[in-house]
């Protein structure tokens, strides 16, 4: 009963949360739910999609591959939220791949579902667009942020969003584990880099690590670089 639509709590975090009880019932039996290991790909940049992702636990990072062959974090999805509708909608190949960075668990949803409720229910509609706006928004932030932020900046504020949005363990260590590349790719660096920047910031006292587990130790430190301070 946890994994039908009308009795998911989930789905208060996307546009599902504006259909009506009949519409989330066919919905949900149109669904199909899916466990992703970490490191496999839901979709690739490029593909036609038939369906929308709906995370109903774990993350994954959505990138796009640049002319140079590097891929640049464009941000991460977590529970609730829903991934390839933008491509679905306009009927368009999707601009972004979708990785699982943890085992996640998904449920896949056809296009045919989500088109016939944008097309009778209007408050849907209006959600859908509420929230590819709001990506739209996080994707402005991104390019403000290459242009005018140092790297230094940019992984401090990477540190800071991983704890503000997924938050940390028992042990104090960030619960989204990005590897090295990863960290690279969300800022727009070198791996090297990265990895340099972090060596920094351990020895500053801002953060401590365990392998690859990352923990903030001065978030004001922090803070005030990304302010400038």
């Amino acid at each position: 009963m946890e994994s039908r639509c009308e009795n998911c709590i989930i789905r208060q975090f996307n546009a599902l949360r504006a259909a009506s009880t009949e519409e989330l019932k066919k919905v949900s039996d149109s669904k199909v739910t899916k466990k992703v290991k970490r490191g496999e790909a839901l979709f690739e940049e490029g593909e036609k999609l038939n369906g929308v992702f709906c995370v109903r636990d774990g993350v994954s990072k959505l990138s796009k591959l640049s002319a140079n062959g590097k891929n640049q974090i464009v941000r991460l999805a977590s529970k609730g939220e829903v991934m390839g509708q933008r491509s679905v909608i306009v009927e368009e190949p999707t601009n972004l791949s979708a990785i699982a960075v943890s085992d996640m668990e998904v449920c896949y949803i056809p296009k045919e579902s989500i088109v016939n409720t944008l097309h009778k229910n209007p408050d849907f509609t209006f959600e859908a667009l509420r929230l590819m706006s709001h990506d739209l928004k996080e994707a402005d932030d991104v390019i403000v942020n290459m242009s005018q932020k140092t790297v230094k900046q940019r992984v401090a504020e990477a540190f800071l969003y991983l704890k503000s949005n997924f938050g940390v363990d028992n042990g104090g260590f960030l619960l989204v584990r990005l590897s090295r590349e990863d960290i690279a790719n969300v800022v727009g660096t070198a791996t090297e880099s990265a990895i340099r920047i972090i060596s920094e910031f351990k020895k500053l006292g801002y953060i401590k690590t365990s392998g690859k587990k990352i923990s903030i130790i001065n978030e004001r430190k922090l803070q005030d670089l990304v302010q400038g301070f």
